[in-house]
């Protein structure tokens, strides 16, 4: 009930962010380095790769409360894992198709490919995200537990 009652303008959205060591760890990490203001209700773990992820991981970040959620690996071509960034933008695909089929708005799930020496644009990816799922309001989920 109190989700209903914030204003869209007033939600503060939880994001998680699944990110590679290599790339999108290190352009966050660059970001906060730079003192690029992103917003702070990001939520970011540290993969080996990308690649690693599991459609399960995506909706089990959902499942335990956050609103929006992203992939960030390396930018096409430069994977340190040759392929990995490929085989998670699939899953995040599955994934999103999943969303859909139990009612949920797949933009609520973004892909992103970001190089270790873009902090601006790891800070624009955190603001976009962030703006996407306020517009989106509280996952319905949350509602539910």
């Amino acid at each position: 009930m109190e989700h209903e009652m914030i204003s869209k303008n007033q939600f503060e959205p939880v994001i998680v962010a699944f990110c590679c060591h290599y790339c999108a760890y290190a352009a966050a990490d660059l970001a906060g380095v730079m003192r690029l203001q992103y917003p702070t209700n990001i939520r970011i773990i540290k993969l080996p790769c990308s690649g690693t992820i599991d459609v399960l991981h995506i909706l089990k970040a959902f499942e335990q409360g956050a609103d929006g959620v992203f992939v960030a690996g390396c930018l096409k071509g430069t994977c340190h894992f040759i392929e990995g960034n490929i085989r998670a933008e699939k899953r995040v695909a599955q994934a999103k198709a999943i969303l859909s089929e139990i009612g949920l708005e797949a933009e609520r799930l973004e892909m992103f490919f970001v190089s270790a020496s873009e902090g601006p644009q790891f800070a624009n990816v955190a603001r976009k995200m962030t703006d996407k799922v306020r517009e989106l309001g509280p996952s319905p989920v949350k509602r539910k537990r």
